[in-house]
């Protein structure tokens, strides 16, 4: 199992950058795929998801109007669309993927990629 994230970098506030998690090794069609950063100091913190089936959304409350999750199946990777970009964004941004079978619980991360907002 694999989950490689990029489109990490330094980014003036206001900027916008994608993140992009391209993932092998698991029925990516299947999982819930997430987003979570960890700034330094702080807990890692969900971003924003997005289920397999049908696709829904959801959203951390400071990031509701600004980053748009989304997932290409038959590409096997999910993105995060970063907007409006704030000092306070500034973290190590994870990709997950999770899934429930019965009783078993999978849940696999990537190494992360560095977003950094500063002018």
């Amino acid at each position: 199992v694999q989950l490689v994230e990029s489109g990490g970098g330094l980014v003036q506030p206001g900027g916008s950058l994608r993140l992009s998690c391209t993932t092998s090794g698991f029925t990516f069609s299947r999982y819930d795929m997430s987003w979570y950063r960890q700034a330094p100091g702080k807990e890692r913190e969900l971003v924003a998801f997005i289920r397999s089936a049908g696709g829904s959304t959801n959203y951390a409350d400071s990031v509701k109007g600004r980053f748009i999750i989304s997932r290409d199946n038959a590409k096997n990777t999910v993105y995060l669309q970063m907007n409006s970009l704030k000092a306070e964004d500034t973290a190590v941004y994870y990709c997950n993927a999770a899934r429930t079978i019965g009783i078993n619980y999978y849940n696999y991360w990537g190494v992360g990629t560095q977003v950094t907002v500063s002018s």
